[in-house]
């Protein structure tokens, strides 16, 4: 993957974008717990792509969630963001990672997005899924491509050798999904612990890279839209990733080999994106280990969020009180 030559994206640039998650993350909150997930993500959607509009970059989104959903979106693949005037850059969002949670009113639902030079950024469309094995940095060093294809008990005796611990102290972060059946019962069998989530992909990545969460490892299937972003929090974090197309239907398979992408090949972070100069942000819908939810309080609202630097390796936390317009 080439880098088309650019500006340098400013070093205020986190703090530009985060401005968009947290546009999203309120206008989510203001549905959370009613049961209506289409209408949380599409006004989570909206609220960002008008926030996105006033960054002082010449931007455009990558990838949107558009091949699951089946319909477009503000924010989907290919849509310009950005005013124009500032440098080329390449972007990606999720305006509610944790749909269900959030819908149920239950902890975990948060709104990531991030951003890279022009051209930095893997593209994997029109795939809809990949398997992934996520770590933090001190397991990093230790993560080799053999372990997106060995039993789940061989890479988690890794990580146990890697950390200083035994098997049955280590936790995976697992979607809990009718195709993961086999892989949980190999991680018991094995003798490590089990996180189960209904949702919630890219924060399960950044429990994994983050040290003190109580998670280790993220392993199994999920959204490849999402494990795109995921690999910029985890590559800004100095973890590692192993990560491959799953296609899970006929039509998905298809529509890959007819787009030339390769189901076989294994990807690391820096195959997902090219660049070191990521910026990753999150901000909080609803609690969660990492972040606090939204407070929303007559015309006043509040929010907490996460600003990660790839170059720097910094990691902001921000709480913010916003005065509501509407």
């Amino acid at each position: 993957m080439e880098i088309l030559p650019t500006q340098k994206l400013g070093p205020n640039t986190g703090l530009d974008l985060v401005r968009a998650t947290e546009a999203a993350a309120i206008a989510a909150a203001r549905l959370m717990g009613r049961g209506e997930i289409d209408a949380a993500d599409q006004a989570a959607a909206t609220a960002m792509a008008a926030a996105l509009a006033n960054l002082e970059i010449d931007g455009r989104l990558v990838m949107g969630e558009e091949v699951r959903a089946m319909a477009a979106t503000p924010l989907s693949g290919g849509a310009r963001v950005g005013t124009g005037n500032g440098p080329p850059a390449d972007l990606i969002v999720d305006p509610v990672d944790g749909r269900r949670q959030l819908a149920q009113g239950r902890a975990g639902a948060v709104s990531f997005a991030a951003v890279t030079n022009r051209g930095a950024l893997w593209t994997p469309y029109p795939a809809a899924y990949m398997e992934k094995i996520i770590v933090g940095p001190q397991v990093a060093p230790y993560l080799v491509p053999e372990c997106l294809d060995a039993p789940a008990g061989w890479t988690l005796a890794l990580v146990a050798r890697a950390t200083r611990r035994s098997v049955r102290d280590v936790v995976v972060f697992v979607l809990d999904r009718p195709r993961h059946v086999h892989l949980i019962d190999e991680i018991r069998a094995a003798g490590a612990r089990v996180m189960l989530a209904d949702d919630g992909d890219i924060y399960g990545a950044l429990l994994a890279a983050i040290s003190g969460t109580n998670v280790d490892i993220l392993m199994g299937i999920g959204g490849a839209h999402e494990g795109v972003l995921a690999a910029c929090a985890v590559k800004s974090l100095g973890g590692a990733m192993l990560a491959r197309l799953a296609p899970q239907s006929e039509a998905e398979r298809a529509a890959i080999t007819h787009a030339g992408l390769d189901t076989k090949r294994i990807l690391t972070c820096d195959d997902i994106v090219s660049s070191n100069q990521i910026f990753f942000v999150a901000t909080g819908i609803t609690d969660s280990i990492l972040l606090r939810g939204v407070r929303l309080a007559g015309d006043r609202a509040e929010t907490n969020s996460l600003i990660l630097r790839c170059e720097t390796r910094t990691r902001r936390m921000i709480f913010a009180e916003h005065l509501l317009t509407w």
